[in-house]
């Protein structure tokens, strides 16, 4: 029973949503922009697209920054670089915050020795490397992030973070090593 799937379940379909193309994140800085007759420097779109990789969200909420911090039409790189801190701010606060404050303790460890390796994807060795244990022992931690939906399984034995910059954000929200002896 526990393997049913619900009446909704059967009902709707689920579309994975990942990271748009260049020319679709592209269109999703340039259209809002356009329909207020402001116009977006192709540096300053190529920067949002480099730092968000793409990723929707990250997109609207850079674009959103961008757009605050601009005194004038064209928005140019430099205005992106300037609103850089409040974007990673308002992500870190009403996006990353959210999902890191549901982990457990041992979650948070796996994920900062994640973050220790960089973006990734990462074989699962290396990360029980990090944490000096062997790899068995952190099955169960491993699985329970991939069903909260922090990390993912690209390919048999690596692990992925679902969100990009989310290592960024470990290494801010647990900052030095003192998560090394915790």
């Amino acid at each position: 029973m526990g393997q049913a799937k619900s009446y909704a379940e059967r009902l709707f379909k689920f579309a994975e949503i990942g990271a748009l193309n260049t020319a679709d994140a592209t269109l999703a800085i340039n259209v809002p922009a356009n329909n207020e007759n402001v116009e977006v420097e192709l540096a300053a779109i190529d920067s949002i697209i480099a730092v968000t990789q793409g990723y929707p969200y990250f997109l609207q909420e850079w674009g959103k920054c961008a757009w605050d911090v601009a005194t004038a039409s064209p928005i140019t790189a430099e205005d992106v670089e300037n609103a850089s801190r409040e974007a990673v701010a308002a992500l870190d606060e009403g996006f990353f915050r959210v999902r890191f404050d549901r982990l457990t303790p041992a979650e948070k460890k796996y994920l900062r020795a994640m973050a220790e390796l960089g973006p990734g994807p990462h074989r699962s060795g290396d990360i029980a490397q990090q944490l000096g244990r062997p790899v068995a022992s952190f099955g169960p931690v491993r699985g329970s992030l991939i069903v909260k939906g922090m990390l993912w399984s690209p390919t048999h034995g690596d692990t992925a973070f679902t969100v990009p910059i989310f290592d960024e954000f470990m290494k801010r929200i647990m900052p030095g090593d003192s998560w090394q002896t915790n």
